[in-house]
């Protein structure tokens, strides 16, 4: 008798030139159930309906159509119990040696912003999932494919092998069956997740929680040369069936990305994000190490970035550079004059391209939508794994509090709100000193917050007469204040919450500082 094979697919790429192959290469007979048999015959091959196979017609709409005996009891039986064996004589059922099934476009579907419950619930596949499963379990006795780009890889191991397919192909379809099956019930978990939140009403920022359960899917885009050491193996992986983020970026022209500029461009991702609202000027940041060794709004983006570099030209060289705006030409020849890992930009003109091929190893990548992040962070511990809320929440100034005697200029409070934003972005203990809009000195990552004030202000040097300083945890001691002021520090902004509070408060009175709490903390660790 000839082998069996069941063949149910929304996606139909490859699906009628590899049912051609099983039918007039390997002898199978195949059944179908919908439009998947509708698109067999329509290309003049033999199928037979699951309705007639089990004579038992699609019901409520298609919604039933293979959860019957005939078709579950040809995939579970297994091949070396006679009892099983019996049943299916009994039965006059088939065993079927091959399943095809991938499932419903449910995250395909939620991806469209005009997308109703309504909707996204009928693409909740239920049979799809149960004849995956059930194959899956049964690997040792056929094989299970939920993805075209298995179907060659299939034929081929039929055809090196007599037509019988060795067991470590079987196992492995069969592991990627339940991946492909797992992150679907959590595309659909999350999705549920979310309408649930919308009917019971926004929620306030402070409110935001996470599930009990917490799963994170994703499928591979592409083996990386190495993590952040040679030694490291390491891979860059997509959530969601809908590419977005980084991997809905367009790679203008240079060498592959790594695991390390992937990081770094994350990080600044977050930092330009701050300031790509329209009522902002453009802006310009220059990263390592996930760290902003120059960020600067300006005139034009040529303005902004040449701020940022000139800010420290010694650490801008071999960067990472963010913009908010385009990348025209006159921004273009700025950034061929020193050697960058890689640039981000909305969009590239043509002309600034031309400009850029000069610099043809120079990684240069299109990022339309540059506010686009996680929703979470995740890092991984010994035994599990820590999931916190972005720190993504909106700052506004007309909350944070003036605390000393002077109050602020509105030219002053424009600058702390714009070295508060870059300071987010900086490891803490984070000390950021600006004035012009642009970073003049950034100590990051100190183990005393007085060490990374030294940092900065050393690297601001003179010009941080009349600067604006920004700390990203409160001052335990007034140390910083008298280092800040003596350094020519016009006026600090910081969080604000140690008991000593009153003791910097204190001395930036009797040193003439300004001094506002934001009542908001922003570490980076």
């Amino acid at each position: 008798m000839a082998r069996l094979a069941l063949l149910s697919v929304s996606d139909k790429t490859g699906l009628v030139e590899f049912a051609r192959s099983l039918v007039e290469e390997f002898k199978f007979d195949i059944i179908s159930s919908g439009g998947t048999a509708n698109a067999l015959q329509s290309a003049g091959l033999p199928v037979t309906k699951v309705s007639d196979y089990t004579s038992s017609p699609e019901i409520l709409g298609g919604r039933v159509k293979t959860l019957h005996p005939r078709i579950h009891g040809g995939i579970l039986a297994r091949r070396d119990v006679p009892a099983d064996m019996a049943d299916l004589e009994t039965q006059g059922i088939r065993p079927i040696d091959v399943v095809v099934v991938n499932l419903y476009p449910f995250e395909t579907t939620i991806a469209r912003p005009d997308t109703s419950l309504a909707e996204a619930i009928e693409q909740i596949d239920v049979g799809g999932p149960a004849m995956l499963r059930a194959s899956a379990k049964n690997y040792a006795n056929l094989t299970v494919l939920c993805q075209p780009s298995q179907y060659p890889l299939y034929l081929q191991a039929l055809r090196q092998n007599n037509g019988e397919v060795a067991l470590e192909f079987r196992q492995q379809a069969a592991l990627k069956a339940f991946q492909h099956t797992g992150e679907y019930d959590q595309a659909i978990s999350t999705y549920l997740s979310e309408q649930s939140s919308a009917v019971r009403g926004e929620q306030l920022e402070e409110e935001r929680d996470l599930s009990p359960s917490f799963t994170l899917t994703g499928q591979q885009l592409q083996p990386l040369r190495y993590g952040e050491n040679p030694h490291q193996s390491a891979a860059w992986y997509q959530t969601g069936a809908i590419a977005s983020g980084w991997a809905a970026a367009t790679k203008l022209q240079g060498k592959e990305l790594s695991y390390n500029n992937l990081v770094d461009l994350e990080a600044a991702r977050r930092l330009i994000a701050e300031f790509v609202e329209p009522q902002n000027p453009p802006a310009a940041a220059i990263l390592k190490h996930t760290n902003p060794c120059g960020a600067a709004l300006g005139h034009t983006i040529a303005e902004a970035y040449e701020k940022a570099f000139n800010a420290d030209p010694v650490s801008a060289f071999g960067g990472i550079v963010a913009l908010s705006r385009p990348i025209d030409g006159a921004t273009a020849l700025l950034l061929t004059k020193t050697f960058l890992e890689c640039v981000v930009a909305p969009s590239c003109e043509p002309e600034a391209l031309e400009i850029l091929e000069s610099k043809s190893k120079v990684r240069v990548l299109v990022l339309p939508d540059l506010t686009q992040g996680a929703d979470y962070a995740v890092k991984a511990i010994a035994g599990g794994f820590l999931a916190q809320i972005s720190d993504d929440q909106g700052i506004d100034p007309t909350a944070w509090t003036v605390v000393t005697e002077k109050q602020p200029t509105a030219a002053q409070l424009e600058e702390l709100l714009f070295a508060w934003k870059v300071c987010k972005h900086v490891k803490s203990n984070a000390i950021v000193v600006t004035r012009d809009r642009a970073t003049l000195g950034v100590g990051a990552g100190q183990m005393n917050r007085i060490g990374s004030v030294k940092i900065a202000l050393e690297q601001a040097g003179e010009k941080a007469q009349a600067a604006i300083l920004a700390s990203d945890g409160f001052f335990p001691f007034d140390d910083s204040v008298q280092i800040s002021a003596a350094a020519g520090i016009q006026a600090i902004v910081q969080p604000g919450g140690s008991l000593r509070d009153q003791d910097s408060i204190t001395a930036a009175n009797e040193l003439g500082i300004v001094m506002l709490l934001t009542g908001t903390r922003h570490f980076l660790h």
